[in-house]
């Protein structure tokens, strides 16, 4: 690998996570300093990234944006504190900091009553704070509620036949009798909400929210089947309110992000839906960064067949390759043959279990055998 040791003098690690392991900002310091042993003379940048699931919001403020956080509803309907970011009118939201699995008890699930109320809120706090474009970044959410939580906290009105409001959560919609957008907060007509996701999923259906990811969340096969029902209706009455605009956003890809909160995003938000490593490279300054780069390294704690999904490797892979930029990637685990990272522009992976083979203890030990691993590309590649 001379040639490629010859020219790779700036090294930009724009790595995800490691899910329960490092954070995006802690694999980059630690590859940096596995880095720097072999190589001290490298420059290296960083751009930890995401790709608009949990660590959005710490992936934009390592970015320099301001974090910002808000009382909001959880998806249990107790008081949670909810982080987002803004930078110059542009804010980025993160659905599970005030609805996601995160936020539920350990082993506790409410897969038809669960809600999206606090997302709601967290966007009305970045509207308060003068956002004009909205990031929101959707996964990872408790919830299965098509959004309906998060536009009631906008000023949807959601009713039952009494004209009472219908209750929380997505089972509570097959009671639901009409619904009236007229009060939604008028500054979200000037606001350009960008729904980030790698969900493509529609609404309902054997691909849709419910059946896909509904079990992750505590559905039982029963629940399944309600919940789609549920969710089927509310898109039904949502088409006597605003038209048939409703019925088709359902088929829609995204509708089916994050328990259907893509669905609320499109209808009622007039979002535009994109692959949520596209907005979040554009957001954190990824391409003037890799124009400086001669060598990058992506990764996150899996590399698998999801990560040629949509995942973050994949979205900056793809990136530098177009830049004719060479990519390995950090693990700590690899599912996928060479041949595949290959077809995804990744040259090599280095998984954390080339070095440690005992998953437990990558998992407990993964910062240093992370700086072991790096030490492994300098040795590769800048040397």
């Amino acid at each position: 690998m001379a040639d490629a040791a010859q020219a790779a003098r700036h090294v930009l690690i724009a790595a995800d996570k490691f899910k329960g392991s490092l954070t995006a900002v802690q694999v980059a310091q630690r590859v940096t300093a596995g880095l720097r042993r072999v190589a001290p003379e490298v420059t290296v940048e960083s751009v930890p990234v995401a790709d608009g699931g949990d660590g959005t919001v710490a992936a934009a403020v390592a970015a320099g944006f301001e974090r910002r956080e808000a009382r909001v509803t959880g998806p249990l309907g107790e008081q949670v504190t909810a982080a987002w970011a803004l930078r110059d009118g542009t804010a980025v939201v993160e659905m599970a900091e005030a609805s996601g699995l995160q936020l539920l008890p350990e082993g506790e699930f409410a897969p038809l009553t669960a809600t999206t109320y606090g997302s709601g809120e967290v966007i009305a706090a970045a509207l308060d704070a003068g956002a004009r474009t909205i990031v929101f970044g959707v996964g990872g959410s408790a919830t299965t509620d098509g959004g309906a939580g998060m536009l009631a906290a906008l000023g949807a009105r959601f009713l039952d036949g009494s004209g009472a409001p219908v209750g929380p959560g997505g089972g509570a919609l097959a009671a639901l009798a009409s619904a009236d957008l007229s009060g939604l907060d008028p500054r979200l007509a000037d606001t350009d909400i960008v729904l980030a996701s790698d969900v493509d999923n529609p609404l309902t259906g054997p691909k849709g929210a419910p059946a896909v990811y509904g079990p992750q969340k505590g559905a039982s096969p029963e629940d399944v089947a309600e919940l789609d029902a549920a969710l089927g209706h509310y898109a039904k009455v949502l088409s006597e309110s605003v038209g048939s605009v409703a019925l088709e956003h359902a088929e829609a890809a995204g509708a089916g992000a994050a328990g259907g909160i893509g669905y609320g995003a499109l209808v009622g938000l007039g979002a535009r839906f994109r692959p949520g490593i596209e907005v979040m490279l554009d957001v954190l300054g990824f391409a003037p960064a890799l124009d400086r780069a001669t060598l990058v390294i992506t990764g996150e704690g899996s590399l698998d067949e999801q990560t040629l999904h949509g995942k973050a490797p994949a979205g900056v892979a793809a990136a530098a390759r177009a830049a004719g930029i060479e990519v390995v990637a950090v693990c700590g685990r690899l599912a996928l043959p060479p041949e595949a990272l290959g077809r995804a522009g990744i040259r090599r992976a280095y998984p954390l279990t080339d070095v440690e083979p005992d998953v437990s203890r990558c998992i407990a030990d993964a910062g240093p055998i992370l700086e072991s691993v790096a030490e492994r590309i300098a040795a590769d590649y800048l040397r």
